[in-house]
């Protein structure tokens, strides 16, 4: 992965204007696309599987008049008046005829009507009109939803306070307010600290801010086809500026401090973002997989919203490897810092001379007592995820409205004149198909059910046209967000087989209240699972890393700490309401899909602070093998950018908290606390106190496990050895070259030998099949070298393998007289068989021009023997199918080609080799396995020409058995 960003870096710096025209293009077709198909934000908590949802598909079927969204218009009378009075009873009748007019309204259930339930309060002040619409919620157009908010007019004028409640009018805006923009502002004062150059501290700001742009053009485009919630393209705005602008901060802090060291501007680009960039990659994947791993919950809105954050972060990391470096390749030099500046002093410190950084003091201090400090950092921790015990789950209700909206309004309005409950009615499905006595059964039904504790009313049943599903409306006494409210529905759910047994009407709960409940139940069972495979996952990706057990378990446990510490805090201020005013906050259960985001989101970043702190360390405990040392290297040279990461992650997220909306609020407290938390509590003083406190056992791997781990070389590691050989074969203009090269297996080692070979040249390999096929292999790029160096065409190997093996082919001889197929079937498969999946299939004429150059050599020119494409090979002989296989390698157009002949003495003859040098170009190097007793390509005047090297492989074993 280094290489390939490396090339990427690379690519994107010399081609500056080209990949920023490209951005710009994308953003554009993505915003244009999104903003022209007029995208709509809606709420739909649909949750397939649970009984309130199958009991809504059930209705949906036989109830249709029942099943769509619903909605209430709250009116209520001056002090001391009676909406029962004149005018304000003509005024709500003018108000219901008004809304039975308006296109999706399937239904209107007014106060006074004759089938109306508990529609006017005990002191006739306040009154509301149900609503019933023919659709879904997500099928409500705003052009219904104003046009039902334009009939309060009648009420109003009258002298009537109107307010509208329901799902369909929550609010679905997406909008930043002036808070946010005080948030980027404070990221950008961050920047400015940390480099101290106002163009290196907006550079990561415009790329986050594009990033941005573009993933809230992919979710408007996205919303045009399905359900997105307004919370989506919030969560992802605010995840994907605040880890746009960290990973480009970590990308370019990386590429100044190599500018400061006098480093290539175009070098330094290429290797900040190969390894740096690295780092960047990891950690996004890491928070993309833990995002889309919200698809397992199977909740259909939480998926969306998941699948919208981790396409931010998707186009965060793209901005970061390419829209970046680009970036860098315009400003080239003026990045550079100044000689005698912060940055320029900070870059060339050494680690024991100089002034003592804020970080190196923080670091040295946690190691003078590092218990003393692990045992703080637990215990803080600990004791604010206390509060996480009491944790309760809901969807948001009227309550978590703002101040002002007609939602929270009618909401407070039914509070006050009717009871909470009034707030969160549930729908009791009945089944009707095996009673005879509808009525009294139904009658039957609604008593047990009223008999129930917190239960407020219960109205009569209603069968449906087809008799066969009636619907009972209950009320309870709690709020719908409460958990008395809760146990209603579970109370109702325990006693619906005896309901069953007793009546043979078998009952469900459903409505939106039982819906937020069966949600919220849900997310609650899958929060210690989700916990589980995330902490798994982080796990297994840092033992890839470090290669060590200490570190995954201790970086797995100081996230779970970090994360619980975070819930803790946020159901202390959301929940219970500990500096509710002060936030703009009102107390309520917790968002039921708070936690679950959380521990996505929050693993993904704690990750990246691990990674950019400790492989400092491991690098140098590599090197030193002194683990104090390292602790002390690492995290000096780390800190700052950690802290500054930290920071702007901080102040990005809180920067929601004040004036976002209700939903958004509790998500951005909770994850800029638990970034708080996790930079400055685990990931700066729990980790270097632990690692200080397991000393050389911090990198211990058991050998077998080692053998089995591939190596994920996040640092760059195997990077600057590609980088040092690709400097190596650049001074070296031979096609191949060879410099104590050692081929084979660590097992059974053939070398070392060394050779160099001209453009044109051949290579003779005399020895054992095997070792000859190996040393052919390893120089075609197919197996990698053990140890040495080796060049091909340029290229060093093995880390230059792909761009070899595309240049070299090999050529396969069959020594079978009874091949089947003719010369241009073998000719047509061999190209068949490597054309990219963009190409169209040989052509006939292709195909016949190779095999009339395989003919023409063979016969030594235009007059000699001849034979075609149609001719079978069965009817060649071994040195004509010979030339055959490498007319048909030859078609692939290679710079290099191998071919292995047959050990048989016969197999190579001057005649062959004659006519080889007629069939392959003067330009296409060449590598011939031969037996120790075969004619040797010097008898043939043109090939001893082009110069010839030779080999003779020879394995360990049997050079000790010589």
């Amino acid at each position: 992965m280094a290489l390939l960003l490396h090339r990427i870096g690379r690519f994107a710096f010399r081609r500056a204007w080209y990949v920023i025209a490209a951005w710009v293009l994308a953003l554009g077709a993505l915003l244009g696309a999104g903003l022209g198909l007029g995208g709509q934000l809606q709420e739909s908590y649909a949750i397939p599987g649970t009984e309130s949802q199958t009991a809504i598909d059930q209705l949906a079927a036989v109830f249709p008049q029942t099943s769509g969204a619903s909605a209430k218009a709250v009116v209520e009378a001056p002090d001391g008046a009676s909406v029962e009075s004149e005018p304000y009873r003509s005024a709500i009748a003018a108000m219901e005829a008004g809304l039975e007019q308006v296109d999706g309204v399937a239904n209107v259930l007014g106060p006074f009507d004759e089938y109306a339930g508990d529609q006017v309060s005990d002191d006739a002040r306040t009154a509301y009109i149900q609503v019933q619409f023919d659709g879904p919620t997500t099928d409500v157009t705003p052009e219904s939803v104003e046009a039902v908010t334009a009939t309060g007019d009648p009420g109003r004028d009258a002298g009537l306070t109107v307010a509208f409640g329901g799902e369909v009018f929550q609010d679905t805006t997406f909008g930043l307010t002036i808070t946010e923009v005080f948030g980027v502002l404070f990221a950008g004062v961050v920047l400015l600290i940390t480099f101290g150059s106002l163009l290196s501290a907006g550079m990561p700001l415009l790329t986050a801010l594009v990033g941005v742009a573009a993933a809230f053009g992919g979710i408007s485009l996205t919303a045009a086809f399905t359900t997105v919630s307004s919370t989506a393209p919030m969560l992802a705005v605010m995840i994907g500026l605040a880890v746009g602008i960290d990973y480009a901060l970590f990308i370019l802090s990386r590429h100044r401090t190599q500018l400061a060291r006098g480093a290539d501007p175009e070098e330094s680009a290429a290797e900040a973002v190969a390894t740096a960039g690295g780092a960047v990659v990891f950690a996004g994947l890491t928070v993309i997989i833990a995002l889309l791993g919200l698809l397992i919950v199977g909740i259909p809105f939480l998926s969306v919203m998941g699948v919208a954050a981790a396409f931010a972060v998707l186009i965060a990391v793209a901005g970061a490897v390419t829209l970046l470096p680009a970036l860098m390749g315009v400003f080239g030099r003026r990045l550079v810092p100044k000689p005698g500046s912060r940055a320029h002093r900070r870059a060339n410190a050494d680690d024991d001379t100089g002034k003592r950084t804020m970080g190196r003091r923080w670091v040295d201090l946690v190691l003078k007592a590092p218990v003393v400090f692990l045992v703080i950092v637990v215990g803080l921790l600990g004791a604010a995820a206390i509060p996480a015990a009491s944790l309760d789950l809901n969807l948001p209700s009227g309550a978590s409205e703002p101040e002002g909206s007609t939602q929270r309004e009618a909401f407070e309005l039914i509070e006050n004149g009717f009871g909470p409950g009034y707030n969160g009615p549930l729908t009791v499905t009945v089944d009707i198909t095996q009673t005879t006595d509808i009525f009294d059964d139904l009658d039957a039904v609604g008593a047990r059910i009223a008999e129930l504790d917190d239960v407020a009313f219960v109205g009569e049943g209603l069968p449906n046209e087809t008799a066969d599903t009636a619907i009972i409306q209950v009320i309870p006494e709690s709020a719908p967000d409460s958990p008395e409210t809760k146990a209603v529905v579970e109370r109702i759910r325990e006693f619906a087989p005896e309901i069953a047994a007793d009546y043979g009407t078998p009952i469900a709960v459903t409505g939106y209240t039982a819906v937020t409940i069966d949600i919220s139940n849900r997310l609650n069972d899958a929060l210690v699972p989700f916990a589980l495979i995330v902490v798994g996952l982080s796990i297994l990706l840092l033992l890839l890393v470090f290669r060590s057990i200490f570190v995954p378990i201790k970086a797995a446990l100081g996230f779970l700490l970090s994360a619980f510490a975070a819930i803790g805090a946020t159901v202390a201020i959301f929940q219970w309401g500990w500096f509710a005013e002060l936030l703009d906050v009102q107390p309520g259960p917790i968002l039921s899909f708070l936690p679950i985001l959380l521990l996505a989101v929050l693993f993904g970043l704690a990750m990246d602070y691990e990674v950019f702190l400790v492989s400092g360390m491991r690098e140098e405990f590599v090197k030193t093998g002194e683990p104090r040392k390292a602790i002390v290297h690492g995290f000096q040279h780390a800190a700052r950018v950690v802290t500054a990461a930290a920071l702007i992650m901080f102040f990005v997220f809180f920067a929601f908290v004040p004036e976002g909306s209700g939903v958004i609020k509790g998500i951005a407290f909770a994850l800029a606390i638990g970034v708080a938390f996790d930079a400055f509590l685990v990931r700066m003083t729990l980790v270097p106190a632990a690692m200080a406190l397991a000393g050389k056992g911090a990198w211990w791997l058991p050998k077998w496990l080692e053998k089995r781990l591939p190596n994920v070389d996040i640092e760059g590691e195997g990077l600057r050895a590609h980088l040092e050989q690709e400097r190596w074969a650049a001074g070296r203009p031979a096609a191949i070259n060879a410099d104590d090269a050692v081929f084979g297996l660590p097992e059974r080692p053939i070398g070392p030998l060394g050779v160099e070979v001209p453009v044109g040249g051949v290579l003779v390999v005399q020895g054992d099949p095997v070792d000859r096929r190996v040393v052919a292999a390893t120089v075609a790029g197919r197996l990698a070298p053990v140890s040495g160096r080796l060049a091909v065409l340029g290229t060093p190997l093995p880390t230059g393998s792909g761009g070899v093996m595309r240049r070299v082919a090999i050529a396969e001889v069959s020594t079978d007289a009874s091949a089947g197929g003719t010369v241009g079937e073998l000719i047509a498969a061999r190209l068949d068989a490597t054309r990219a999946w963009y190409r169209l299939g040989p052509s006939a004429s292709l195909v016949r021009s190779w095999s009339d150059r395989a003919a023409t050599a063979a016969g030594h020119g235009p007059d000699g023997p001849r034979f075609d494409a149609d001719t079978p090979l069965a009817a060649l002989g071994v040195e004509a199918r010979t030339l055959v296989a490498l007319a048909a390698a030859l078609a692939e157009r290679p710079r290099l080609i191998a071919i292995d002949l047959d050990d048989d003495p016969g197999a190579g003859s001057g005649e062959l080799w004659r006519a080889i040098a007629t069939l392959v170009p003067a330009t296409v190097t060449m590598i011939v396995g031969l037996g120790p007793a075969a004619v040797t390509p010097d008898a043939s005047p043109e090939l001893a020409a082009r110069g010839i090297r030779t080999l003779h492989p020879v394995s360990a074993a049997e050079e000790a058995l010589r």
